[in-house]
């Protein structure tokens, strides 16, 4: 019982200094750390004690003397934890690494992130990457084969490092204003590498998503195609209907993760440490794409994007030229997409038909001008053109594989009719206004620079007699991004499908024109707008948008009109001068306990230098009492400063 009732009180001991420790610096520490410091404080406030008592002190009657070393070692006690509790902040900061209990718990996934961590290095080895990575060597990277030897390595090496670096890379390839040409066009050609998975394995996620009664009668064992994220089977309903399963791979998900959560932790270290990281913002664009996987892996919001492009097609009747295959969701689950078997053939290999390929280029247009959903990877395998025997409605190709969707709101869209209309005129002034419309410019922007960049751009794209490619998009957002001018990752989603779908339009038509083709369609949608029922059409729109404000505006004037009249008018810039009050506060704070922690330790040791002074004990002036004590307050108050410049 002695022995527990000293336990509880050496706790107890220990929280309380641990507080009087932690609670002089003002800022909110784990209860790990201030544990730790009140042990420490504990531990050393007898030792201390003892060895700054004189030997006079020791066989006094007084009981100030004794008091007052008992106190000045227990202050000195937790001078010394404040000092081991700051030294640990600045060294560890508070958050940076997880508790006892967080640790444990995530042990697993610290055990897989290292071996996913050790496939990636080996991944990186085989393909000569590792000198580029964990050295400062960059061998050839200023000669343009260099660069081209680099790029295919780095294409190698993402094709084996597992699916999410593969989808990285194709979204990197969309980016001309983040990589270098050579590294562009060998992403290009990305393709992920996926053997089949075995039957027992899907039969047994069909099992899991199904249950006991599957709404597909009969699936075929043998796949009829195997991709990074899904395994795709023919298969039959109960009423004969043919379709085709589209079956996620067991365990990719887990696989998934692992892969998000290292990019998620280089970008954000790129982001602290690289400059270039922080300018371009790569946590945000780490985000985007681990969102964008994210939806890939849930079929669901395929589905979803299947109904969604399917209603948006047929509303304006662009569904007779192309349209999605119909859904079951009946059948589809988060796992599991059932959809209509299509008979056809992938564009590429079909015979070329100038009229389809202006029609299939006037759809994409459409879903990206006019819906605001577009299919953002069109490319040939994705895009069937079906046979005589395929119920398809009359519409002779079939978009496939709409996991991957682009989607721009109504600013975007009308900013990029802009666009292409001022490309129409060949004046690159309102072109620069258009792109500086959807683009975001930087503050040292210099305009008649990027007019001069964007005029030359023009004299090449709409040279007369030279038809112009999807590589036109690529090199005006070059120019962009050579200004300084961030290019919004959707508005690059949409220059990567118009250039995906360039091959597509190629292998129907090898002389087709995208600019023109994009102009046309623009100066189209323009007179449309302007027929008199959209006139009126948008004119009841914009007066529904307006009737409440001007419903409105009478009162408000006439509260204002009061407010001069009476001479109570005021204006409040409230939501900036709250950005600003509080670091300027704490700024004035910190300046304030640094100049009274510089001037209190003045202060202490010219007292304690001081010689005479009246005596309170054996040994003991009240210069050398007030000089510890103003020695601590400046102590505590210069440690609390330094924590609080670290915290922060």
């Amino acid at each position: 019982m002695e022995s527990l009732l000293t336990a509880l009180s050496a706790l107890l001991g220990v929280w309380v200094l641990g507080i009087l420790v932690s609670r002089p610096l003002r800022m909110d520490f784990s209860l790990t750390r201030r544990l730790a410091a009140g042990a420490v404080a504990f531990t050393s406030a007898i030792p201390i004690v003892e060895q700054i008592t004189p030997a006079g002190v020791v066989g006094t009657t007084e009981p100030f003397p004794v008091l007052w070393y008992l106190v000045l070692g227990t202050l000195l006690a937790v001078l010394l934890a404040m000092v081991l509790l700051v030294l640990a902040e600045v060294m560890v900061p508070s958050g940076s690494l997880p508790g006892p209990l967080a640790l444990l718990r995530s042990l697993p996934r610290r055990w897989r992130r290292a071996r996913r961590y050790a496939a990636i290095v080996r991944v990186l080895a085989r393909h000569g990457l590792a000198a580029y990575v964990f050295t400062r060597q960059r061998p050839d990277l200023d000669a343009p084969g260099g660069r081209a030897r680099l790029a295919r390595s780095v294409r190698a090496a993402l094709e084996d490092a597992g699916v999410a670096f593969v989808k990285l890379g194709q979204i990197l390839a969309t980016r001309p204003d983040l990589l270098p040409a050579e590294f562009v066009t060998e992403l290009a050609h990305l393709q992920a590498r996926a053997r089949p998975v075995p039957w027992p394995e899907i039969e047994a996620v069909l099992a899991a998503e199904w249950g006991s009664a599957p709404g597909v009668v009969r699936v075929e064992p043998e796949p009829l195609a195997a991709a990074s994220i899904a395994q795709v089977h023919t298969g039959t309903l109960a009423d004969g209907t043919e379709v085709v399963v589209k079956v996620q791979r067991p365990g990719i998900a887990a696989v998934v993760a692992d892969d998000l959560d290292i990019l998620d932790r280089l970008a954000r270290r790129l982001q602290r440490r690289t400059r270039w990281g922080a300018r371009l913002g790569v946590v945000a664009l780490a985000d985007g794409f681990a969102a964008s996987l994210r939806e890939e892996l849930d079929f669901t919001v395929e589905l979803r994007n299947v109904r969604v492009m399917a209603s948006a097609a047929a509303a304006r009747g662009a569904d007779r030229v192309v349209r999605t295959p119909v859904p079951y969701p009946e059948h589809s689950t988060p796992r599991v997409l059932v959809l209509e078997r299509v008979h056809g053939r992938p564009v590429s290999t079909a015979p070329g038909d100038e009229e389809l390929a202006g029609a299939l280029f006037e759809a994409l247009l459409g879903q990206i001008v006019l819906d605001g959903v577009f299919h953002a990877d069109p490319h040939p395998g994705n895009i069937l053109r079906t046979t005589a025997g395929s119920a398809t409605g009359g519409a002779p190709l079939v978009l496939l594989d709409l996991g991957s969707v682009g989607r721009l709101d109504a600013g975007l869209r009308s900013g990029l009719v802009r666009l292409l209309l001022a490309v129409d005129t060949g004046d690159p002034v309102p072109v620069c206004d258009a792109l500086l419309e959807l683009a975001q410019a930087p503050p040292t922007l210099d305009e008649r620079a990027l007019v001069r960049d964007v005029g030359r751009f023009l004299v090449r794209a709409t040279a007369p007699g030279v038809p112009a490619d999807a590589a036109v998009f690529a090199d005006l957002v070059r120019i962009v991004a050579a200004h300084g001018i961030a290019v919004p990752p959707e508005l690059a989603a949409v220059f990567r499908a118009i250039g995906t779908l360039d091959g597509t339009l190629t292998a129907l038509d090898p002389g087709f024109d995208l600019i023109a083709a994009a102009r046309r369609f623009a100066a189209e949608q323009v007179r449309a707008e302007l027929e008199p029922d959209a006139l009126l059409r948008r004119a009841g729109t914009e007066l529904t948008t307006l009737l409440p404000l001007l419903r409105a505006l009478p009162r408000r004037v006439d509260r204002v009109l009061g407010a001069l009249d009476d001479g109570t008018l005021a204006v409040q810039v409230r939501p900036q001068a709250g950005r600003l009050a509080r670091p300027e506060a704490e700024a004035m704070g910190q300046l304030v306990a640094t100049a009274l922690a510089a001037t209190t330790g003045f202060m202490a040791v010219v007292l304690l230098a001081a010689p005479g002074g009246a005596e309170v004990g054996p040994g003991l002036s009240v210069h050398e009492l007030l000089g510890y004590l103003l020695l601590m307050v400046s102590a505590i108050l210069g440690l609390r400063s330094l924590a609080r410049s670290y915290r922060s």
